[in-house]
């Protein structure tokens, strides 16, 4: 030690801990950025896995007048093979809209009565059983469509099968509804309290007050919650596969068996060979799902981004 200056040990430890912390700092930063990172690094790495798949098809077989204006999806014709996908898009396009037309009432209201109405233990109750909804798997939503609805609906309609698109679309809007309803939660929650306030000193009821001061000002991020709820069903596989009667057909009714997109790459990439054109196909049809999918997943998260920098 020296006894000039009995503190210098001291200070070199602290200069010591001060340079172990510093590196620490260093390395957690660098370990957040990559796990950061990584999410784009896997979407990036997914598209071009599947376009390299899918390339054969793009430039030897595909014709855009076929593949998306022809109903006809029938890749394992010897004589004449045909990859139109129609067929396949109203199918999902008819799910995914009923599917909506099921999900946004119970969503929005269930986010309307856990973000303005419920309070204490039973607002925290109803939140996680709203994410327990959220956690079943899909293959057991389609257990139910395919053993609870699919007898319920032949005997309360009188139609020879129930595995059509009311079936789907049922089974899908509350699959998408859990989603929906934590992120319209999130919305309202974002309002500020002063326009409650407000209006209630303008003497608004509290039904006013929510329905022409809070959703108005919400509407949004309400907006996103849909668009999320649209990419799950567009993007949903399983279910809708169990669920449609998975039959290529344009839908005219609720009641008409339909094939979706997803379902079609489930069913049959496993009994294709690879390199074939129908596996190239198939791949094709992934590309234009995850367009789509992305497209509806970026504008939602835009949305509600936007929503919360208000």
């Amino acid at each position: 030690m020296n006894q000039d200056n009995p503190t210098m040990p001291d200070k070199a430890a602290a200069f010591d801990q001060r340079d172990r912390d510093w590196y620490i700092d260093k390395a957690v930063q660098a370990i957040v950025f990559l796990g950061g990172i990584s999410a784009i690094l896997f979407i990036i790495g997914i598209f071009v896995f599947i376009t390299k798949e899918g390339l054969g098809f793009l430039l030897r077989d595909f014709s855009f007048s076929e593949f998306f204006l022809s109903p006809w999806w029938e890749p394992t014709d010897e004589d004449e093979p045909t990859y139109g996908i129609l067929a396949l898009v109203a199918g999902t396009a008819s799910v995914t809209g009923l599917a909506m037309l099921v999900a946004i009432p119970f969503s929005l209201g269930a986010a309307i009565y856990v973000g303005e109405f419920a309070t204490g233990k039973k607002r925290e109750y109803l939140k996680v059983l709203v994410e327990l909804l959220a956690a079943i798997p899909s293959v057991v939503w389609g257990f139910i469509g395919l053993s609870i609805m699919n007898p319920l609906i032949i005997e309360l309609f009188d139609v020879p099968v129930g595995l059509n698109v009311l079936n789907a679309g049922v089974i899908l809007g509350l699959m998408a509804a859990p989603i929906m309803t934590s992120i319209a939660e999130d919305a309202l929650k974002a309002v500020p309290d002063r326009y409650r306030e407000a209006a209630e000193a303008l003497g608004a009821t509290r039904w006013q007050v929510i329905f022409k001061t809070v959703v108005p000002a919400a509407k949004n991020g309400l907006l996103g919650a849909v668009l999320l709820g649209v990419g799950r069903g567009f993007g949903e596989t399983m279910a809708v596969l169990m669920a449609t009667g998975h039959a290529i057909n344009l839908p005219g009714s609720v009641f008409d068996s339909v094939r979706a997109l997803t379902a079609t790459i489930a069913a049959e990439l496993g009994e294709t060979a690879v390199g074939s054109p129908h596996y190239e196909a198939l791949f094709t049809i992934g590309i234009f799902l995850f367009v789509v999918t992305f497209i509806i997943n970026l504008s939602a998260d835009l949305i509600v981004r936007g929503v919360r920098n208000q």
